[in-house]
């Protein structure tokens, strides 16, 4: 679906075109070991995934890491992520990873740093499994709904046996036995639970690093819990942000949280949730096609598609697709009240994902839209009661403003 575009403001200056991919999500496995009721890769509007091979074949892994070096080569990229991903990447090996992985570090030049992490559901984590990812320098990250049994109910397996017991198995493993190897932990926001009871029952898995997503929703297919009137997601967010900011100490980094306290300060950020940073990750599926990411499926089926693959095409052919090049354009792929918001600079629009409209494509604001003002402008509030910070709250923080985008 073509995206359609605005010209920008006058005062948002636009990154030039194309910025080249640092972020290269590789499906080690396409099928998962979970059925979770809510997954929007399985049980939403995108199918795709039953024509593709269950396991990437060697012959895509080769290829993709060729790819991957010659892109790196020819941008000079001094370092790159890569994301071992799924379903559930455990599903290929951890001696098929660790292979992987050698191969692309071998394959991009040697100034170039490769960040290697595995996302997985953990229930497939043993210390033998956990030795060979840190033996190779892969980092694993983990998807939990929370760190109770009670948050977990709607991960089960394909039986409808619960994964609890082995997904808190495998976090606990790695926090006691591989703390250097352990990324974090990343939750899907639930409006439906104790905000603080959940973050702190993360705490007690002694991640790192949290990530707090919201789930993927759009104004033609709302997120659970969604009310247009009030801005559920966001007040969630602001019990959370609370309970961190208040702790007196960083008991573990929230990345939503830091990154919207830096763009607040103008500080540079890098988020696909908030910021106008240029998006700058690719995926690469299970039988070599190229596709942008994962989140669109939540969309419509075939959003996410590009019509390329790696046998046949550079990912420079897929940073000229036309989606990728809205993804880039800043502002200019935003609404216009979006554009004319004073929160612009820090919410960026939010997700492009969250965004979608059947019949109008990705040029709306979000549908968290009420529930992003109410969480910046809240973390804005904090930071302006603090004497921390070296210099003042950004002018967009003012409670007078107003943001446009909410009133969709």
């Amino acid at each position: 679906m073509p995206v359609d575009s605005a010209p920008s403001g006058p005062s948002v200056s636009e990154p030039e075109l194309p910025f080249p991919f640092r972020q290269f999500i590789v499906k080690m496995h396409g099928r998962c070991n979970l059925a979770c009721t809510y997954c929007y890769l399985y049980e939403g509007p995108d199918h795709t995934w039953r024509a593709r091979p269950a396991a990437a074949p060697p012959a895509v892994l080769a290829r993709t890491a060729s790819r991957i070096g010659e892109h790196a080569r020819a941008h000079g990229l001094t370092a790159i992520s890569l994301v071992l991903h799924g379903g559930e990447p455990l599903l290929a090996g951890a001696d098929t990873l660790a292979s992987f992985t050698d191969l692309v570090r071998d394959e991009v030049p040697a100034s170039c740093t490769v960040h290697a992490t595995v996302q997985t559901n953990a229930t497939l984590l043993t210390e033998e499994r956990l030795a060979v990812l840190a033996r190779h320098g892969i980092r694993v990250g983990i998807s939990l709904d929370g760190g109770l049994s009670a948050h977990n109910t709607r991960r089960t397996d394909h039986a409808g046996r619960p994964s609890w017991p082995a997904a808190s198995r495998g976090t606990r493993l790695i926090a006691d036995r591989f703390p250097g190897t352990y990324a974090g932990i990343l939750t899907v926001v639930d409006p439906g639970t104790d905000p603080v009871e959940l973050y702190e029952s993360l705490l007690d898995l002694r991640p790192p690093a949290l990530d707090l997503l919201l789930p993927h929703g759009n104004w033609s297919a709302p997120p659970p819990g969604w009310d247009s009137s009030g801005a559920p997601y966001g007040d969630w967010l602001c019990a959370v942000f609370d309970r961190w900011w208040d702790a007196g100490r960083r008991e573990t980094r929230v990345r939503l949280f830091e990154e919207c306290v830096a763009l607040l300060l103008g500080l540079p950020a890098a988020t696909e949730s908030l910021g106008l940073a240029p998006f700058d990750a690719v995926v690469v599926e299970t039988d070599g096609s190229i596709e942008q990411v994962d989140s669109l499926k939540s969309a419509y089926e075939g959003a996410a598609r590009t019509g390329l693959d790696v046998f046949r095409h550079t990912f420079d052919a897929a940073l000229r697709h036309p989606g990728v090049a809205a993804r880039q354009a800043g502002a200019a792929a935003l609404a216009a009240g979006c554009r004319a918001c004073p929160l612009l600079s820090v919410c960026g629009g939010g997700n492009y994902a969250h965004r979608y409209r059947t019949g109008q494509g990705f040029t709306n604001p979000s549908v968290y839209c009420a529930d992003l003002e109410r969480f910046i402008r809240h973390v804005a509030g904090r930071l302006a009661e603090s004497a921390a910070p070296a210099r003042p709250v950004s002018a967009a923080a003012a409670p007078s403003a107003s943001c446009e985008g909410g009133t969709l």
